[in-house]
């Protein structure tokens, strides 16, 4: 599968600490070799797809054709269990 990033998406990552970027790159690189690795908890939400990015962090995308438009990232704090 092939992924974009909006610049709002990179706008957000930008502002995480090193630590969280450090491990949103590991969780995208797990994703890309396997999108259903059981700690990404990738899933669809309504429209959007939800993937686990670090310890309390989540990523939206909307898939479009054969293409994730990575839309948002951000902690979690309304969420048990991410």
């Amino acid at each position: 599968m092939k992924s974009s990033a909006t610049a709002e998406f990179w706008r957000l990552y930008t502002q995480l600490p090193a630590a969280q970027r450090r491990g949103a790159r590991k969780a995208y690189r797990l994703w890309q070799r396997s999108p259903n690795y059981g700690s990404l908890h990738f899933k669809k939400a309504g429209r959007l797809w939800s993937v686990r990015v670090g310890r309390g962090h989540r990523a939206l995308g909307l898939l479009k054709d054969d293409t994730m438009h990575w839309l948002w990232m951000a902690r979690m704090t309304n969420m048990n269990g991410c």
